[in-house]
């Protein structure tokens, strides 16, 4: 009996050293608390971020499945005049000899290889007209380009290249164009060579690249004199489309009613006219600006126009939306956990200054509904503009919190001051999603401000007498 009476005596003691433990750091367990849910609700906006990349990539499927069919990005490089000419090497070969024994001999063979020029002046001309093609909620921005080359070609230097005349074989000269994606090619190409109109086959003969057209072009007379090449392209493609600066001096000059070009590559326009009708731009590069020759042979041991050549010179314009949804949500989404945090921290203000008592269940409430915005807003922004997505989104999640938090909070004034912080917090987030140059300084503005306002209203707090049971005595 006494020894039932000890045991009992050593846990009621026990509970009371505990009870006094967390009495004396409540608070401090209470914010390890929020910590701790903050942590996990971080796993329904990681989820989120997963279904956010599924529609992605269901969108980047549709849109590859329309430009397969429309034309892929076109790049155009060309036209590159090629001229075969016969070159003689020595091989051994074995022989037998008349005593019946074989022995090495020294031949002299005859092979044929290729010479590339380039065109010493090329101007293009094209007016672009883009469009978007739907497949199901998704679209694919596309273009139609009508494109008018001209340039001319210098009697090729053979002699610089160490080639003797004889052996040039200008009946098989050849002019060609690369061209990646031929199925944006809708009729027949014509070349006006020097007067002569040519039609271009497929097949680039181009070494290197796969996918182009060409045609045998006379080319006798470019021994003496110059020739004029000229040819229109009606083209489709999607996304963009690029040029090569294969010219001595190449002028490219594009309009468009698309107002919102993305200029990119390794050349920038030298003048351009952006408006809400479209845009006109016009790049001029000489040959200095690239990494190949204005001539070569397939023979030399500095290779000349190659697929890696040609990708690092190529510059452009890019057709895309103005505005592309799923980065917008995916850079919100980042900003997640800095919305619970602020909710959160003034729930626990509220805890602080009122004497509210807030149970962990209702945190987990409204923090499941601050992620379920970034779900609404996934899903609107799939079927209207992301501005409108966002406000929508924002302002059924607003609502919702207001009308928990009238109950939970037991006053009106104080859930409407969490939705007038929630509300602020969605202006300087959308803010901050469509200032992309300065969302950093706009973010780290923000967040010193929080802060800012976090010291203000706890300037006086004396947490240690926060405690229920926890009091310091001053000292005498």
């Amino acid at each position: 009996m006494l020894q039932s009476k000890n045991v009992n005596a050593s846990a009621t003691t026990l509970v009371s050293v505990v009870t006094r433990f967390f009495n004396r750091y409540a608070i401090l367990f209470k914010i390890a608390g929020i910590l701790v849910l903050i942590l996990l609700l971080l796993i329904p906006l990681r989820m989120i971020s997963s279904v956010l990349h599924d529609r992605l990539g269901r969108r980047n499927e549709a849109v590859t499945a329309i430009t397969s069919i429309w034309g892929r990005e076109q790049d155009i490089i060309g036209p590159v005049l090629i001229v075969p000419y016969r070159y003689s090497f020595k091989l051994l070969k074995e022989q037998a000899s008349a005593s019946g024994k074989t022995e090495k001999v020294e031949v002299l063979e005859t092979g044929v290889a290729q010479a590339c020029f380039l065109p010493a002046r090329l101007d293009v001309s094209g007016d672009i007209k883009p469009s978007k093609l739907n497949r199901g909620i998704y679209d694919a921005v596309v273009y139609s380009g009508k494109l008018s080359l001209s340039g001319e070609f210098t009697p090729p230097d053979f002699k610089g290249l160490g080639i003797p005349e004889e052996d040039v074989m200008w009946d098989d000269a050849v002019l060609t164009l690369a061209i990646p994606d031929l199925r944006g090619v809708q009729e027949t190409i014509f070349v006006d060579w020097g007067g002569s109109r040519l039609a271009l086959r497929p097949g680039s003969k181009l070494r290197g690249f796969n996918s182009g057209v060409h045609a045998r072009v006379p080319g006798a007379r470019l021994a003496s004199d110059s020739v004029a090449v000229k040819l229109d392209l009606n083209l489709n493609g999607s996304g963009g489309i690029r040029f090569a600066p294969l010219a001595g001096q190449t002028k490219i000059e594009i309009t468009s009613p698309w107002p919102d070009p993305s200029f990119r590559g390794a050349f920038l326009p030298s003048d351009r006219k952006v408006g809400a009708n479209g845009f006109t731009a016009v790049w001029r590069v000489s040959e200095y600006g690239r990494d190949f020759p204005q001539h070569w042979t397939d023979r030399d041991n500095m290779p000349g126009l190659t697929p890696q050549s040609a990708s690092s010179s190529l510059f452009g314009v890019y057709f895309l939306s103005a505005v592309d949804s799923y980065r917008n949500v995916e850079r919100a989404i980042k900003y997640g956990a800095l919305f619970l945090v602020m909710v959160f921290a003034m729930f626990f203000l509220f805890e602080l200054l009122s004497g509210l008592q807030i149970h962990p269940f209702q945190y987990s409430l409204v923090g499941a509904a601050l992620c379920l915005f970034y779900l609404g807003l996934l899903s609107l922004s799939e079927f209207v503009r992301f501005g409108a997505a966002y406000i929508v989104s924002a302002a059924l999640t607003s609502g919702l919190i207001w009308f928990y938090c009238v109950a939970a909070l037991k006053s009106g004034g104080r859930a409407l001051i969490v939705v007038g912080l929630l509300a602020a917090t969605y202006a300087f987030l959308y803010v901050t999603l469509q200032s992309q140059d300065y969302s950093l300084l706009i973010g780290t503005a923000g967040l010193f401000a929080a802060l800012a306002a976090v010291f203000f209203l706890t300037r006086k707090i004396d947490w240690y007498n926060r405690d229920p049971g926890r009091r310091v005595q001053e000292l005498p």
